[in-house]
């Protein structure tokens, strides 16, 4: 196994399992390093990788999001700018890479993908002072996942990556409502929803840029 591989594979084992550690009492400096380790590691692997405009920016999305979940454990609003900084980085690789046709289907999913989200986000907090900043974090995230499945990438991989991505930060928002007395199942979900979405995304996007490299 080549050291490339290496990384992609050390990155998937930090992050899934990162929840491990929520029982085990760690130091706050270990825990935060153990994170980020994981979409840390994606960014590292994208880097080694990258040949082009579209590589360079897949890289830095995931460099956004390893920032973000090393930063929401200490500032909230620090961690999710960092989020929306790659979100729209990566609604750029996406546009940049559109499909120059899709079906009705596709075509339909993408364009209530943004609507159906951010009416959802809005209606989840039970606090609804919080209902607006939910709608409008969450009208980046679903922009994202709208342009990752119009994409020219693969939607069994970055399409349906960006939509775990989405459905994340949703579930995040419903822990403030309904879903509040969720406990650690519900964390576990709203983490292995959010790193398996951004392993499939960046698997997805360099699968297709190795393949446009012949490589």
């Amino acid at each position: 196994m080549n050291g490339v591989r290496l990384l992609l594979v050390a990155a998937v084992i930090a992050g899934l399992s990162y929840p491990l550690g929520w029982t085990l009492g760690l130091p706050a400096a270990a825990n935060l390093a153990w994170k980020g380790a994981g979409v840390g590691l994606l960014a590292l692997w994208a880097a080694t990788q990258a040949r082009s405009l579209d590589g360079w920016l897949l890289v830095v999305v995931l460099a956004f999001g390893a920032l973000g979940d090393v930063l929401l454990e200490r500032d909230m609003v620090l961690g999710a700018t960092a989020f929306v900084a790659g979100h729209c980085v990566a609604i750029r690789l996406y546009w940049r890479n559109r499909r120059p046709a899709l079906t009705v289907s596709q075509r339909t999913l993408a364009l209530l993908t943004v609507p159906v989200a951010v009416l959802v986000a809005f209606l989840l907090p039970a606090d609804r002072t919080a209902a607006t900043t939910a709608a409008a974090y969450t009208l980046f995230v679903a922009v994202m996942a709208a342009c990752a499945w119009a994409s020219r990438f693969p939607r069994y991989r970055t399409g349906i990556g960006a939509m775990l991505f989405l459905a994340s930060d949703l579930l995040i928002f419903a822990r403030m409502g309904p879903l509040s007395g969720g406990g650690g199942a519900l964390g576990l979900a709203i983490w292995l929803s959010y790193f398996v979405g951004q392993t499939l995304i960046a698997v997805g996007v360099r699968s297709t840029l190795d393949r446009r490299a012949g490589t």
